[in-house]
């Protein structure tokens, strides 16, 4: 691994300037190594970025598996999603430049190849990194739900590892879907209640949450204050994104979605279950 890699990685081990999920002090550093396989790296009180990196390049290739293993663990920021988010994102910057990124795999970190393309056709830089999946059973979801959303955004990866962005933002859609119904379901006293809650136009009874559309579960879970304002804006956006699944719609909109839309995709599922995770936890 190139020198100036490894330097990258102690100074995000020491957690030393902005945005770093971690700051670490003497003693944590040690504590860090030791929770790493390496007791023997025992900060001896110097200038910890250069201490961490002149260990960094003691260790064998195995150690430092270990070590960017532990980086990218939700264990190192006790689940933690703000920062795990954010540690796999800063951590696979730092090592695209090897050829290589980190995914989770629940709570497991894996090594991938990746190929090294620093400008795409306009002369920017485009790359999307893998995020971990939100923690769908927060919501009260029954176990399978929970799984089965995980699964798709494990698909969803995949399709954005393959450049099908198409199909990413189709899932990514469906997973939306998937968790609000799931909420509906869970808290259906609230969802029936609310005044915009869709009604059959022959008994003027509420629907059966199976035969509500997406919009219309955007809609609700924003009228009972389980999504804020901007959610439900993007949400709808992403349900937009969704319809493409239909040909003629693709053609209509002449929508061709790529990686940054994907990225935005990402965000707006997690955000969705944040939002959804703090206002049912309140109820």
């Amino acid at each position: 691994m190139d020198d100036s890699t490894l330097d990258r990685i102690a100074e995000f081990i020491c957690g030393n300037g902005e945005n770093h999920p971690e700051y670490r002090s003497s003693s944590k550093i040690t504590s860090f190594f030791e929770r790493s396989g390496l007791p023997q790296f025992v900060h001896d009180g110097s200038t910890r970025q250069w201490w961490v990196h002149e260990k960094l390049k003691e260790c064998n290739r195995e150690q430092l598996a270990v070590v960017l293993k532990r980086l990218s663990s939700p264990k190192e920021y006790k689940g933690d999603r703000d920062k795990i988010k954010s540690a796999l994102v800063m951590l696979n910057e730092i090592l695209y430049v090897e050829g290589f990124k980190i995914k989770l795999e629940g709570l497991e970190p894996k090594f991938e190849k990746c190929d090294i393309n620093f400008s795409d056709e306009n002369g920017k830089t485009s790359s999307l990194f893998p995020m971990p999946a939100p923690d769908f059973m927060a919501l009260g979801l029954e176990s399978e739900v929970g799984k089965i959303l995980v699964e798709r955004w494990e698909e969803a990866q995949r399709c954005v590892d393959s450049k099908a962005h198409l199909s990413a933002i189709i899932i990514m859609g469906s997973m939306l879907e998937g968790l609000l119904l799931g909420v509906l379901q869970r808290n259906p006293g609230k969802a029936n209640q609310c005044t915009t809650a869709p009604k059959d136009s022959k008994s003027g009874k509420v629907k059966n949450f199976a035969h509500w559309k997406l919009a219309e579960m955007i809609d609700v879970a924003h009228n009972v204050g389980w999504l804020g304002m901007d959610v439900r804006q993007f949400s709808h956006a992403l349900r937009g994104f969704r319809n493409l699944i239909h040909p003629y719609e693709q053609m209509a909109s002449k929508m061709y979605p790529d990686a940054d839309t994907c990225n935005i995709s990402w965000l707006v599922v997690q955000a969705a279950v944040n939002d959804l995770a703090r206002a049912l936890e309140n109820d």
